[in-house]
C-alpha cells in the first residue's frame, strides 16, 4: 500500500508497507426504508446542474473562498513538497516503555524490505531489539502526515502510526479520578489473588468473536417468532460487599482453572503419545 524508504542517519533502506491488521465486518446491516421495507440507495447529487455523478467524475476540491475550489488531483498529491511523502524520516530513538500504547498506537503495517535493503533492514531491527528502543518518525499516508513508531516484532519490523499529542485529551473534568481514595489492605491482597488467579499468558486464538452469533439467534428468532431476552446486567457490589465479591470471584475462578485444567489434560496426552509414537 506504500512504497518508500526508511531513513536513519545516512542510511536509506528501500521498503514496502502492508496492512498489518484487517476490518473484518461479521455483521452487516441493510437501511431499508420504512414503508417499503427495500433498500435506500444514495445519489451523488450535483445541485447546481440538478444532475448525478459517478464516483469516477468526482473532483477533489480544496476551499479557498466562499464558493472558490482549487482542484488538487492524485498527480499532485503525489508530488507533495513533503519529505515524508516518500521516505519514513526517523527522528529519534526512544525507550520502548516511553510510549503508552493504550494512548498513542494506531494502525498497524508490516514493513518488508526490498531486495538491496535486506541487510540495512534486519541490522536495524537488531538494534532495535538489543537496546529495547523504537524509532519515532513520520511518514505522510492517506492524505495526512503521520507520527509512527518502528519496533522489532519477531523476525522483522512493524510500523504503528501515532496519535499526534494534541489529538490526546486530558482526563482533567473526569469524575471519580480526583482525591485520595483509602484502599483497604486486605481488599488490596484479595484483589491480588484474583488476578493472580486468573493470570495467564496472552494467546489471542483463545478468543472469538461472538457478536455475530448472538445476531443471528435474534435474527432466526425473529423469524420463527420467538422472543430471546438479554442476559441480566451484572450488578455493582456495594462497598460493604466488596470483599464478599472478590472472595467469591477468586474461588469461582480457581475452580474455572481447575475445569480447563482437566479439559486440557486428555489433549496433552494425546499430544504426548504421539510424540512417544
Amino acid at each position: 500500500m506504500w512504497k518508500g524508504v526508511v531513513s536513519f542517519g545516512m542510511v536509506s533502506i528501500p521498503i514496502r508497507l502492508y496492512n498489518a491488521t484487517e476490518a473484518s465486518s461479521k455483521v452487516s446491516f441493510r437501511q431499508l426504508c420504512p414503508e417499503h421495507k427495500s433498500p435506500i440507495s444514495y445519489k451523488r447529487w450535483c445541485p447546481e446542474g440538478e444532475h448525478e455523478v459517478s464516483y469516477g467524475e468526482i473532483l477533489k476540491g480544496f476551499e479557498v473562498g466562499r464558493d472558490r475550489y482549487v482542484i488538487i488531483d492524485d498527480k499532485d498529491l503525489d508530488n507533495l513538497p513533503l519529505a515524508t511523502a516518500h521516505s519514513v524520516d526517523i527522528q529519534e530513538f526512544v525507550p520502548a516503555e516511553d510510549i503508552e500504547p493504550g494512548l498513542y498506537f494506531k494502525n498497524a503495517y508490516f514493513i518488508e524490505p526490498e531486495e538491496l535493503g535486506k541487510k540495512p533492514y534486519h541490522l536495524l531491527r537488531k538494534a532495535l531489539e538489543a537496546t529495547g528502543r523504537m524509532a519515532i518518525a513520520k511518514i505522510a499516508l492517506r492524505d495526512r502526515e503521520h507520527l509512527c513508531a518502528l519496533h522489532a516484532n519477531g523476525n522483522g519490523l512493524l510500523m504503528n502510526t501515532l496519535n499526534w499529542p494534541d489529538e490526546i485529551r486530558t482526563t482533567e473534568g473526569l469524575k471519580g479520578l480526583e482525591g485520595d481514595v483509602k484502599i483497604n489492605p486486605k481488599e488490596l491482597e484479595m484483589a491480588k489473588a484474583l488476578i493472580e488467579s486468573l493470570a495467564d499468558r496472552f494467546e489471542p486464538q483463545r478468543y472469538k468473536d461472538e457478536y455475530r452469533e448472538a445476531v443471528m439467534r435474534v435474527v432466526q428468532a425473529k423469524i420463527d417468532g420467538e422472543v430471546i431476552e438479554a442476559p441480566p446486567a451484572p450488578q455493582t457490589a456495594k462497598v460493604m460487599d466488596l470483599m464478599e465479591a472478590l472472595r467469591a470471584s477468586v474461588e469461582a475462578a480457581k475452580k474455572s482453572r481447575s475445569t480447563r485444567g482437566k479439559e486440557a489434560q486428555p489433549a496433552e496426552a494425546k499430544r504426548a503419545r504421539r510424540k512417544a509414537s
